[in-house]
């Protein structure tokens, strides 16, 4: 049963009052129904992750070489393969906005659910402004307008892109999809130019560390840059997760969500494998381990700009637009839910006129500014947001195995695929990226430790005796525990 009280969900007085003014309060945070359906659902979970093809993940290199790089993907990939099955057959037991969150809360009480909600939240309100950085780099090299990277191109795609949330979810999605798929079109283009340059021998080119336990020309770093390379194999998938937080939004999620995640994750696993293989083989693990757009470099070479690597760069813009308004997608209806129901200050869930959370979206986009503005170290920022994921994820992948064990006659629309042993292998994955994070950023894990440290403290002393009984996870979560009374009645 929800935890505390909630004037406005329950006030005193009669039962008649009680449930007018939960209704009340509940039409003021309504989001727009069946606005997306399977093939939105689909591009919002492309969008989420298609930035990370363009830069970041060649990092892992310089950590793994291209062995330990090609093993930490494969393994990840397991990861939100196994997460996305137990995602699935979550989001079609209770398909609303709080997807980790609600999923969490049922499991695992209301600590559970905050402490899930709280991780997601880290992710994806501190991504967007990191790739705010991103873009701002891809700006100035461009020769854009003239402009360099700095507070004013971080302002106008905070203004720009939160305008186009406020203006409704179908909107928002179906302009999302159209950038995707100039993104993903162009990495298909790149791996076909990159192709006709491919060189086996140029995979392994980086210097081995004879010191390293196992090291080989495959693995330079030996056995743990494999583990090193956990969080930059993520890279490749990192987000599309996010997609059950617009289940309150979709048309027939029961059946959309499932087939939007198994879509959207094949998609994913085809342009990462396309994406490693062609610029590690084109140029070399060596030429592009550090660089900051990785594609780019793999099709000039020693040659200089051509017309192609012109074309990717554009692109590379094309994939950060799209993946940062996703985020932007993403953050604000974690935080619509949590508000929602209690666990956040709830005027932050208030909806306009077209449904949309505008506080939720407005106050992560000036933190997001303030954040990219002042801080400026973009991957600090993205390695704190993978900090927080990767709790999330491995806070998920337990709820389902709590769920499928404690609640085994649950109605389940969709099963997950070899059941808690699925999700049993997520989550042991999750752990073992969760500490690989203190092996690349051991600050950037603490600056997320210090955060959860202070969301706790809120929680604890405040928000959980004043939670909203009638918020529809908690519904669910009451519901439960209704069910376990009875049984022992």
């Amino acid at each position: 049963m929800a935890q505390g009280t909630d004037t406005h969900a329950h006030p005193p007085g009669d039962a008649s009052g009680a449930a007018s003014d939960t209704d009340a309060y509940l039409h003021r945070r309504t989001l727009r129904r069946g606005s997306a359906g399977w093939l939105l659902l689909t591009g919002l979970g492309v969008a989420y992750v298609v930035s990370g093809d363009y830069s970041g993940w060649n990092i892992g290199l310089s950590k793994g070489g291209f062995g330990g790089l090609a093993a930490a993907t494969v393994l990840m990939g397991v990861m939100y393969a196994c997460l996305v099955f137990a995602l699935a057959e979550l989001s079609a037991i209770l398909p609303t906005a709080g997807g980790g969150y609600g999923f969490a809360r049922r499991a695992l009480g209301t600590w559970g659910g905050f402490l899930t909600g709280t991780a997601i939240l880290i992710e994806y309100i501190i991504a967007p402004a990191a790739i705010a950085l991103f873009i701002g780099d891809y700006v100035e090299s461009l020769g854009l307008f003239g402009l360099t990277s700095g507070w004013p191109v971080y302002l106008a795609c905070f203004v720009i892109f939160i305008g186009i949330h406020l203006w409704g979810v179908g909107e928002a999605l179906r302009f999302s999809l159209v950038v995707t798929a100039i993104a993903v079109a162009a990495l298909l283009v790149f791996a076909v130019g990159a192709l006709t340059d491919f060189d086996a021998n140029r995979l392994n080119d980086i210097p081995v560390d004879t010191g390293a336990v196992g090291s080989s020309s495959w693995l330079p770093f030996g056995l743990l840059g494999i583990w090193a390379a956990f969080p930059f194999g993520m890279w490749f998938f990192l987000g599309v997760e996010g997609v059950p937080l617009a289940a309150e939004e979709a048309k027939d999620p029961v059946r959309s969500m499932p087939k939007a995640l198994a879509i959207a994750l094949t998609v994913l696993v085809g342009l990462a494998v396309l994406t490693f293989l062609a610029a590690t083989g084109a140029q070399g693990a060596k030429a592009i381990q550090e660089a900051g757009n990785p594609l780019v470099v793999a099709l000039e070479g020693k040659g200089g700009h051509t017309g192609l690597s012109r074309f990717v760069n554009y692109a590379g813009l094309a994939g950060l637009v799209a993946s940062f308004f996703s985020l932007i997608f993403a953050g604000s209806r974690q935080l619509f839910a949590l508000s929602r129901a209690g666990y956040l200050p709830r005027f932050l869930s208030l909806t306009n006129r077209r449904k949309s959370p505008y506080l939720g979206l407005l106050i992560p986009g000036a933190i997001g500014f303030t954040l990219a503005a002042w801080v400026g170290n973009g991957g600090r920022m993205l390695n704190v947001a993978v900090f927080g994921a990767t709790i999330s994820y491995a806070l998920m992948a337990l709820s389902h195995i709590v769920l499928r064990r404690r609640e085994p006659a649950l109605e389940r629309p969709y099963r997950t695929p070899g059941g808690a042993v699925t999700s049993s292998v997520a989550f042991v994955l999750a752990c073992s990226a969760l500490v690989a994070t203190f092996l690349v950023d051991r600050d950037a894990a603490f600056i997320a430790l210090g955060v959860y440290v202070v969301a706790l403290a809120y929680f604890a002393f405040y928000s959980r005796h004043h939670l909203v009984a009638g918020a529809p996870e908690e519904e669910f979560a009451a519901l439960a525990a209704a069910e376990a009374e009875l049984s022992r009645d």
